[in-house]
């Protein structure tokens, strides 16, 4: 095959253009999975919980970087509806922790642990709290710090002991950790404060009828159905998170392209003799312009293969050196950025096809004077 002949006549000049482009793949690949490991992370606590109602301060649409205060009395209103089975308080809280490895922050949540709702959304390693002197760290969170099952943390100088990890509960920049609600608030001295209440309606219940007969009564509130609250706080995260990816991402397939168009362009120069006795030849410019894609393809399937082949380890290490780098692949964004690399390639090609234009059949003459 010609195309891969003058691939091959350059050996080094491919190793160096593969691993471009392989690099290139990988970073828009762990793009992908640290934001499929975020948004994971930062809604998996709504997800897992599964309620029916949320129950906020009014205009607070989110727990991510939403404010929400409110009191004691307005569970007590909640209560009393007779088609409500159960209502959870929870307190959100940014606390500094101490621990051997220095201090770091965790977004403290505190819940009732005899509620089903408001807990870790899943416990790989351990239990739940039993009391406020106990806590339940993130995973990732417990890696970075050093922090073992049994040991002791301090918040505001009061000690906690560590009786499990929890999965789901990174949010990348921040992670969960989970104490009793009461100790939440005696922390910050507002015995009846709570960040929201979690709503489970009786079975048959007209979840909306509920809700609004809810806000009648809860002044100063407003009140979610689970999916629509999922759906605030994934909006939320993608408008913080997902633009810095984008463009990181762009910029990656910009250099890929860059790379490739500039390759291609010295290969058809080095070459140019041959395209033009091509020309003399009858040779078509489809078939010329065929013969640059396929050079491109050759590199890009080359090097997404390579970049497959090595991101996966790179990404364990990655995670091994910063646990709350957490990464989540699916073949779905295998496929989406090998397609994007594909289409990238023929852009390179189309530039570099530009050339073959400028290059004229009677050429062939003037290179052999």
């Amino acid at each position: 095959m010609y195309s891969l002949g003058i691939i091959k006549s350059q050996p080094l000049r491919l190793v160096l253009t593969m691993g471009a482009v392989s690099l290139c793949i990988m970073l828009m690949l762990f793009l992908l999975g640290i934001y499929k490991g975020v948004a994971d992370g930062s809604v998996e606590y709504i997800r897992r919980n599964n309620a029916d109602l949320w129950v906020l301060q009014k205009n607070c649409t989110n727990i991510l970087r939403g404010t929400s205060l409110l009191s004691a009395w307005q569970e007590i209103t909640i209560g009393e509806n007779p088609e409500v089975e159960s209502v959870s308080p929870v307190l959100f809280l940014l606390s500094s922790v101490k621990n051997k490895k220095g201090n770091s922050t965790v977004f403290l949540t505190g819940y009732d642990p005899g509620s089903r709702f408001g807990g870790p959304p899943v416990l790989i390693q351990g239990r739940t709290v039993k009391n406020g002197r106990e806590i339940v760290l993130d995973e990732a969170y417990a890696q970075k710090s050093g922090v073992d099952l049994n040991e002791n943390i301090n918040i505001q100088d009061q000690s906690f002991k560590v009786v499990g990890f929890s999965k789901g509960t990174n949010a990348f920049v921040i992670q969960y950790a989970f104490t009793t609600i009461d100790k939440a608030r005696s922390l910050i001295g507002f015995p009846g404060l709570t960040t929201c209440y979690i709503i489970k309606v009786q079975a048959g219940s007209d979840i909306n009828k509920v809700r609004s007969d809810l806000s009648e009564k809860l002044t100063g509130t407003a009140i979610y159905t689970q999916q629509e609250f999922l759906n605030n706080n994934i909006r939320e995260m993608e408008s913080g998170f997902l633009p810095i990816l984008y463009a990181v991402a762009s910029l990656g397939a910009v250099v890929l392209t860059v790379i490739l168009s500039l390759i291609l362009s010295i290969n058809i120069l080095e070459k140019k003799k041959d395209f033009a006795v091509m020309k003399i030849l009858g040779a078509t410019s489809g078939f010329l312009a065929v013969t640059v894609i396929k050079q491109a393809m050759i590199i890009i399937i080359a090097g997404a293969a390579v970049a497959v082949v090595l991101y996966f380890p790179a990404a364990a290490g990655i995670h091994y050196l910063s646990p709350e780098v957490s990464t989540e692949n699916t073949f779905i964004q295998l496929l989406a950025v090998f397609s994007a690399a594909v289409g990238m390639g023929l852009i390179s090609s189309f530039f570099a096809i530009q050339r073959i234009r400028k290059i004229y059949a009677l050429e062939v003459f003037y290179e052999n004077k």
